[in-house]
């Protein structure tokens, strides 16, 4: 019941915020919400730590903003070919990564990131370090005009209620179960008959499209694809907002995204603007060594301990 509670309150304050706060900022916050809840489905709830998911992001973007450039694609059928190619890419570098396992799984995948992001910077078709950019927002379904902020604020958090519950659904259900006791403990789940590389290279799939929605949603509100979308520094990114917000929880990531993006909001035009880095840095030292649960995860220990 407190849960149905919550999450209608802040269902409500979603649909009101465009109107107190500038709707890009929160569409912004939306998109990385949904790529640190697509991370953390793979890190807090299969175990797989993955320095290379700026690629998905970034895959789905520049597909989505080619495709709407060059072919006039409608916003859905943009966003579902993005989508598609990044689970396509995901199912690729599943099959390589999940062979490996520990430091080693983190390290092919921030290789193969690494590829990709060459690949998106030598190839025309992306604009190499200019990125794609003019990619019109169109019409929704070829009826509704997206080029407004507010209409396309409501666009972006039906996407990512969508995303949310996509991932919510997975974690409360038998395959999401499978996947805490392999986090928990891979020999035993094997000794029980599991397919582990099976279960971990679908969380990884679900987890590259998911990222790639993400991406292709950014693409349309910024209408703009980038190298910065593909580069090391992103995925490096969303391990801080998953493990500031609290790996492992629901709301965790929402939360140390909506962080993050404040802050290089906030700060980017300040007396601090060229030291944001360093207070991430910091920010995220004090989370290890404070809040080692994340500051969800702290909360929910406290709401425990209270209760109990």
């Amino acid at each position: 019941m407190y849960n149905k509670k919550l999450n209608l309150v802040l269902l409500g304050l979603a649909l009101v915020a465009p109107f107190v706060l500038y709707p890009v900022f929160l569409m912004k916050v939306l998109c990385f919400a949904l790529f640190a809840c697509a991370f953390n489905l793979l890190l807090g709830f299969a175990g797989l730590l993955s320095f290379g998911h700026a690629v998905f992001l970034g895959t789905g973007a520049y597909v989505t903003g080619y495709v709407m450039v060059t072919y006039g694609l409608t916003p859905e059928l943009g966003i579902l070919a993005g989508v598609v190619m990044s689970a396509l890419i995901g199912l690729i570098y599943g099959k390589l990564a999940v062979k490996r396992e520990g430091i080693y799984f983190a390290m092919v995948t921030l290789a193969l990131a690494q590829l990709a992001f060459f690949v998106f910077l030598q190839t025309p078709l992306t604009g190499g370090e200019d990125g794609l950019q003019g990619i019109p927002r169109g019409k929704l379904f070829g009826l509704i005009d997206l080029t407004d902020n507010l209409t396309m604020y409501y666009f972006v958090l039906a996407i990512f209620i969508f995303g949310f519950l996509t991932i919510y659904r997975t974690i409360h259900s038998p395959f999401g179960q499978v996947m805490k006791a392999i986090r928990e403990n891979e020999p035993r789940a094997i000794s029980l008959g599991y397919k582990v590389n099976q279960y971990k290279l679908m969380a990884f799939v679900i987890s590259a499209t998911l990222a790639g929605l993400a991406g292709s949603t950014k693409a349309l509100v910024f209408q703009l694809a980038s190298l910065t979308d593909v580069h090391w520094f992103m995925s490096g990114e969303v391990v801080l907002m998953t493990l500031l917000g609290g790996m492992g929880t629901i709301w965790g990531p929402v939360l140390g995204a909506a962080t993050i993006i404040s802050m290089q909001n906030f700060l980017a035009s300040g007396p601090l603007a060229n030291y944001i880095h360093v207070l991430m840095g910091v920010v995220f030292v004090i989370c290890v060594l404070a809040f080692r649960n994340g500051l969800v995860g702290e909360l929910q220990k406290v709401i425990r301990k209270n209760s109990g």
